[in-house]
C-alpha cells in the first residue's frame, strides 16, 4: 500500500518533467490513481462505530476518590466520547438507600439528563446491577426481579438510552438455566417493548459467558427487543475457588462471534497495554474486523478495568487503541 509520502513524491515528479510528454502523460496517470488511492484511504480511517464509555471505567473514582457520579458526562466529553453508558450500582448508596423509590429514580434522571444536556452527550444505555437474577430457579424470584428491572426500564426511556443491559444469573443447568432465561427475558422484554427500549445480556459470567449456549438463549426468545452486548473479555465461565483467577474459559473470538447477530451494543473491555498500545489479552484488530464483518455500526463502549495505568489513562489508551484498530481491519 502506498503512502501519501509517496504519492506527494509522485505528483512531484509529474511537475518536474511537465515538458516531457511521454513521461508527463505516464506519471499524470500514475499521479490520479495513486490520489483516488489516498481519497480511499483516507475515508477508510473514519471508524464505522460511535464511541460511547462505560462508567463502570471511572468506578475507582467514585468508591475510592469520591468523585461524583453525575460528573459523568462531563468527564466523557474531555475524553473524546459522545455517548454514555451509565452503571446503576455507581449511584448507590443513594438509589439503594432510597429503596429506589419513584422519587429517587425521579432525581436521578432528572441530574443526568441535566448533564448529558449541559455536555452535549447522547444517553445511550444503562447497565443494571443488584436488582435480582433474571436466570433463577424459582419463578417467584424471576418475577421479583422483572418487576425490580421495570423501573430501570422506565428510567432509560425518560433518559433517551435505547437499552437496559441485564445480568442471567441463575442455575449452573444448562437446559434449566436456557429455560429460566427466556422465561425473565421474555416478561421484561415484553415491558420493555412498551417502552421502546431493548433489553441487552451481556456475557458477564457463569452460563451467559458460554457463547453458544448465550446465542441459543437470543435465538429461542425471539423478540426483536431482546439481544446480547458482547464484551470482549467477560468469558470466563468459572473461577476458581476462593479466588478471582479464572478456571474454565470460553474462547472470546468464537464467542464475540456468535454473540454479534444479535448485538445491539458492544464493550470494549481493557487492562494492560504493550509498548505499541496494543491490549496484551485481547486482539482488538481481530475483535473489530468481527464486529465489523457483523455489520454493527452502533456504539462500542470503552470498559477499561486495568490498574497498571490510571482510569483515566486507561480509558484514553483503549480509546485510541479502537481508532488505531479500526485503522488496521480491512
Amino acid at each position: 500500500m502506498r503512502t501519501n509520502f509517496s504519492i506527494k513524491k509522485s505528483i512531484t515528479l509529474c511537475t518536474a518533467f511537465v515538458f516531457l510528454a511521454t513521461y508527463s502523460c505516464k506519471e499524470a496517470k500514475e499521479s490520479k490513481e495513486e490520489q483516488s488511492e489516498e481519497i480511499t484511504l483516507e475515508a477508510n480511517t473514519e471508524p464505522f462505530f460511535d464511541l460511547s464509555l462505560a462508567q463502570w471505567s471511572i468506578h475507582k473514582m467514585i468508591r475510592n476518590d469520591s468523585v461524583d457520579p453525575y460528573t459523568f458526562a462531563e468527564k466523557s466529553k474531555e475524553w473524546g466520547f459522545t455517548g454514555l453508558e451509565y452503571v446503576s450500582q455507581l449511584y448507590n448508596p443513594e438509589l439503594s438507600d432510597a429503596n429506589y423509590s419513584e422519587e429517587a429514580m425521579a432525581a436521578f434522571v432528572a441530574k443526568s439528563n441535566a448533564e448529558a444536556k449541559k455536555h452535549g452527550m447522547k444517553n445511550v444505555l444503562i447497565m443494571i446491577d443488584g436488582q435480582g437474577n433474571l436466570a433463577a430457579d424459582d419463578e417467584a424470584e424471576r418475577n421479583e426481579t422483572v418487576e425490580k428491572h421495570k423501573k430501570w426500564v422506565d428510567a432509560a426511556a425518560a433518559m433517551g438510552c435505547h437499552a437496559i443491559r441485564v445480568n442471567l444469573n441463575g442455575s449452573s443447568d444448562p437446559d434449566i438455566w436456557k429455560k429460566n432465561s427466556v422465561d425473565g427475558l421474555t416478561k421484561l422484554g415484553t415491558y420493555a417493548k412498551t417502552k421502546n427500549i431493548n433489553v441487552l445480556v451481556e456475557n458477564h459470567g457463569g452460563l451467559s459467558s458460554n457463547g453458544a449456549l448465550h446465542a441459543e438463549v437470543m435465538e429461542t426468545t425471539n423478540m426483536d427487543n431482546v439481544g446480547t452486548l458482547p464484551d470482549f473479555g467477560n468469558f470466563c465461565i468459572t473461577r476458581k475457588p476462593d479466588s478471582w483467577d479464572c478456571e474454565v474459559e470460553y474462547d472470546k473470538y468464537k464467542g464475540v462471534k456468535e454473540l454479534m447477530p444479535y448485538a445491539k451494543a458492544v464493550s470494549a473491555k481493557s487492562n494492560n497495554f504493550d509498548d505499541q498500545g496494543y491490549d496484551t489479552g485481547i486482539d482488538y484488530v481481530r475483535m473489530i474486523q468481527m464486529v465489523k464483518d457483523a455489520g454493527y455500526t452502533g456504539f462500542i463502549g470503552v470498559e477499561y478495568e486495568g490498574s497498571e495505568l490510571s482510569e483515566e489513562e486507561g480509558i484514553i489508551a483503549t480509546r485510541d487503541l479502537l481508532l488505531k484498530a479500526n485503522q488496521e481491519i480491512k
